[in-house]
């Protein structure tokens, strides 16, 4: 148990318990058996440290930024569960009251993660359909991850969700340059955390989207 703990030290600084720590590796294993089946992830990453470190770690950076005073959180869209069913098995165990709303459009997909969250025990609610085509959306959390470039999902949380407290999204190598352009298009606050598991991402903690007046 030791040894599996020590596996997942990058988040030490979150206090991630025991139980957490063995829930990710179930999840890794049960991502493993499907893959040979339907493509959660890409053959390439199929590899239980390249899971554990891209995937599991870098997802459940978004924990420290979520809303716990909200009782759901959305996740845009989650494709194999990343970061949705990371923060899902973190929030049991943490014993928080809180459901995470997975959008996924494939069929395939959301039959997994439906199977994933009740061997695991979570509270979530897959929901196969696109996320544009949602509207009048409420949400405390909003987290985006490998799913559209930041104007996309910025255009899509203003138009979308008649309420929401933060969003966070996941950035890459191009995110500086990205963030500089999308702020000229949109207002809005911000905070930024470097990854932990790659020195060219980072995170973004946003707040009260407005549209930029032009003069």
């Amino acid at each position: 148990m030791d040894e599996i703990f020590e596996k997942y030290s990058l988040l030490k600084y979150l206090n991630v318990s025991r139980e957490t720590c063995l829930d990710f590796e179930k999840f890794i294993s049960m991502i493993m058996k499907e893959n040979n089946k339907i493509n959660i992830i890409s053959k390439e990453t199929a590899k239980i440290e390249v899971i554990r470190d891209r995937h599991i770690i870098d997802s459940a950076q978004a924990f420290e930024f979520i809303d716990f005073n909200s009782n759901t959180t959305y996740d845009l869209g989650t494709g194999g569960g990343f970061p949705g069913i990371v923060i899902a098995i973190m929030i049991k165990n943490e014993k928080k009251n809180m459901r995470i709303n997975l959008y996924e459009k494939s069929y395939h997909k959301s039959s997994f993660l439906r199977e994933v969250s009740r061997k695991l025990n979570l509270n979530t609610k897959v929901i196969q359909r696109n996320i544009f085509d949602s509207v009048e959306l409420n949400s405390g959390t909003i987290i985006s991850r490998a799913f559209k470039p930041l104007p996309v999902v910025i255009d899509l949380v203003f138009k979308n969700f008649k309420n929401y407290k933060n969003l966070i999204i996941f950035m890459g190598k191009s995110g500086k340059k990205m963030l500089e352009e999308t702020l000229a298009e949109w207002d809005f606050e911000i905070e930024k955390k470097n990854s932990k598991t790659s020195e060219d991402s980072f995170l973004l903690n946003i707040k009260n989207i407005k549209r930029r007046i032009r003069n």
